[in-house]
């Protein structure tokens, strides 16, 4: 079985919350060290401050910073007055896109995350601005609702369907919300799931992948990509396989 490992072993490498195994989630420096391992992608979360979109993964301060409160009910000033590891700040949707420098794919997951005609304005804007090509975002939700609707607003964007389920109807969601990739929870994955979903034209992306072990299965179920959270370590596994 593992010459067909080897074989598949091109799989599109993504930084979860950029290189967040050695650097503080979401932050600056993971997303420098994702750049600097030459990632297909970067993965970030992002969230509605009052005024601002932010990167930031919890509904809450706490657990990344050592502030307090929701991430919603502060404006972007106050929440970079915090410590989100290292002495970082939490960057702002625009300082992300600033220093990504249209290197790489950014999947922008949302999460707590309103005022959606905002949100597509400013992707517009960095487009027009050359900024970050059209083909650089992918946008991804567990809300396909939210999905829908910009893909609706915004019918060029690449849309990815987040799901921690195997339904009935296996990827027809994601055909359904005319989605260009599939996101689905490892653990929830198999090779009917990733034969269905390629079948209707979707890419399909795992995650989080980390484990060597994991890492293989998920090669043998022939995903195109996973997300992790140690993208160099990750890469240096698939070089390995490829040496064999």
């Amino acid at each position: 079985n593992l010459v067909n490992l080897t074989e598949k072993a091109a799989m599109k490498i993504f930084a979860h919350r950029g290189a967040s195994t050695h650097f503080p989630e979401n932050t600056h420096s993971a997303i420098m060290a994702a750049l600097k391992a030459d990632v297909d992608g970067i993965e970030v979360d992002v969230q509605s401050a009052l005024d601002d979109y932010v990167i930031i993964h919890d509904t809450y301060l706490d657990r990344t910073t050592n502030g307090k409160g929701k991430v919603c009910d502060l404006n972007a000033q106050q929440i970079q007055q915090f410590d989100a590891g290292n002495g970082e700040q939490v960057p702002t949707l625009q300082q992300l896109i600033d220093w990504n420098s249209n290197q790489t794919l950014l999947n922008l997951e949302l999460k707590h995350t309103f005022e959606l005609e905002k949100f597509a304005a400013q992707l517009e804007m960095n487009i027009t601005a050359n900024k970050i090509s059209a083909d650089n975002i992918l946008v991804s939700s567990f809300n396909h609702h939210q999905l829908h609707w910009l893909k609706n607003r915004l019918p060029w964007l690449k849309i990815g369907a987040l799901t921690a389920s195997i339904p009935l109807q296996y990827a027809k969601f994601a055909e359904d919300l005319q989605a260009f990739s599939i996101h689905v929870d490892k653990n929830f994955m198999n090779k009917s799931f990733v034969d269905d979903a390629k079948l209707r034209g979707l890419q399909v992306f795992a995650y989080t992948v980390d484990e060597v072990e994991d890492i293989k299965l998920m090669l043998a179920c022939g995903v195109d990509g996973i997300f992790t959270n140690d993208p160099e370590r990750t890469k240096h596994f698939l070089a390995q396989l490829n040496e064999l």
